[in-house]
């Protein structure tokens, strides 16, 4: 018999996933960027009460629940070509340019070496070209042309595992598919994190907690429409922690090949670490994790004759990391520091929230010092790329503080607003600063719930219960 509670969140979850589609069909990210931003709202709104719901709703049903409402949720990325970003058109033609046996760091797109590998889909012509999120190139006499890549005249900067999924797409696409192969290839990894987040709390804490990432907006617009190769690395990520906590070597391994895939799943290593006590044992994670990043480096540095880090000096620079004033970088930290202090502040306190997980951190839970990390240094960067929380969202996922989720809707609210006719840097700091404030919240019910409650029982015992209750259908 259905619980009431699981009937109230399957209606939900119904809602959310027709919002998400009209969403998802919306093409006013340039054109009508207020609009679109009210459409991202009322998804995020439909995914708390969502949430809500299935989480108080019996285990073995909340569940199947949302390994369903998953599928849906995912499935609606796939109904319209990439709407807010145009990174994924980078991936087809990495894949194109490794499958013809040329290194991707070798050469910009707009490099005429490689005008044989080019199509009338990456690159436009006629009137094609005036739409304003192509980019302009030259042609070898002058003429004007334009593709649907980003930042044409640079090198690639996507490390090698991503590379190497870009290759596999391609390989096993056909010719004419498009944009398809790479959103799908997004569903199965978003879905991928949905069941190995499931696996994971089974084991160690309420499996209800993966509705935070299979049910979230961010998932089907930016892991799906968008197709962003970070959902690649935050199932390793997931699958890393997950088996850390019982394998350090093969935890090391995983933790490894999702940093090899993004670069930013290295802000977990801190919580694969909590805890430990000997070098010993913080090798057997560290080394494995630094062989699998360079062993798949490696054949590139061989084969290449370029940088294999391409653009990426030029993108940190670009983005602001280096200047506080560019992009509204540390923005949070500068409504109360000079822009000069941002920077060395921002280092001081990553440190601090690093020592502290090191050495407090609890080694059965890695994911909660990664969260803490991950969190506080989202918080302190005011990243304005959605994309970039697809990680934090897992993790909300395997810790369970839900107030954490502020910050992943923060840098949608920035992203999706930046081409508004408004002031975007207040708007973006503001959403910033209540996601702040959410977290720090969150923070102080939970302390002040855990003096008035009596002692937890062990990690184990409270495993055994939950598993207890998820076979009695509780």
């Amino acid at each position: 018999m259905i619980d009431m509670r699981s009937l109230t969140a399957g209606v939900l979850v119904g809602v959310l996933t027709a919002v998400l589609a009209v969403t998802v069909l919306q093409d006013g990210y340039v054109t009508d960027p207020g609009g679109l931003a009210w459409w991202y709202a009322a998804c995020w709104l439909l995914f708390a009460a969502a949430a809500l719901a299935v989480r108080i709703a019996p285990v073995r049903q909340a569940v199947a629940l949302i390994l369903a409402g998953g599928v849906a949720v995912a499935a609606t990325g796939l109904l319209a070509p990439p709407r807010t970003s145009t990174d994924s058109y980078r991936y087809a033609w990495d894949g194109r340019v490794q499958a013809a046996g040329i290194s991707p760091y070798d050469h910009p797109p707009a490099d005429w070496a490689l005008a044989h590998l080019r199509d009338g889909w990456l690159f436009p012509t006629g009137a094609a070209c005036e739409v304003p999120e192509r980019a302009r190139i030259t042609g070898p006499k002058g003429e004007a042309h334009c593709t649907r890549i980003n930042r044409p005249g640079v090198h690639t900067i996507y490390p090698p595992v991503a590379e190497g999924y870009f290759l596999l797409v391609h390989a096993v696409s056909p010719g004419d598919v498009r944009h398809k192969a790479l959103q799908t290839g997004g569903v199965l990894l978003a879905l991928g994190t949905t069941v190995a987040l499931v696996l994971v709390l089974r084991r160690r804490g309420d499996p209800r907690t993966a509705v935070y990432w299979a049910w979230c907006p961010a998932v089907p617009l930016e892991a799906v429409n968008n197709a962003h190769v970070d959902v690649l690395g935050v199932l390793l990520a997931v699958a890393g922690l997950g088996v850390v906590v019982r394998g350090r070597f093969e935890g090391g391994v995983l933790l490894g090949a999702a940093v090899a895939t993004k670069l930013l799943p290295a802000v977990v290593l801190p919580g694969a670490l909590a805890g430990v006590r000997r070098w010993r044992d913080a090798a057997a994670v560290l080394v494995p994790a630094a062989a699998v990043v360079a062993l798949t480096y490696l054949p590139h540095l061989l084969l290449s004759e370029s940088s294999v880090f391409g653009y990426l000096s030029g993108y940190t620079e670009e983005e602001g990391y280096d200047d506080p004033s560019a992009r509204n970088r540390y923005a949070l930290l500068r409504l109360v520091l000079p822009d000069a202090w941002a920077l060395p502040a921002a280092v001081v306190v990553t440190v601090a929230v690093v020592s502290w997980v090191l050495r407090r951190g609890d080694p059965e839970r890695p994911w909660s010092g990664a969260l803490l990390v991950t969190g506080t240094a989202f918080l302190l960067m005011t990243p304005g790329y959605s994309w970039y929380a697809l990680l934090l969202v897992a993790l909300v996922a395997l810790d369970g503080r839900w107030e954490w989720l502020g910050v992943a809707a923060a840098g949608a609210a920035k992203y999706v607003t930046v081409h508004l006719d408004a002031d975007g840097e207040t708007i973006g700091t503001s959403a910033y600063a209540l996601a702040a404030a959410a977290v720090l919240a969150g923070w102080v019910l939970r302390r002040s719930r855990g003096r008035q409650a009596p002692a937890a029982p062990p990690v184990s015992e409270r495993a055994s219960r939950t598993v207890a209750a998820g076979r009695n259908g509780e």
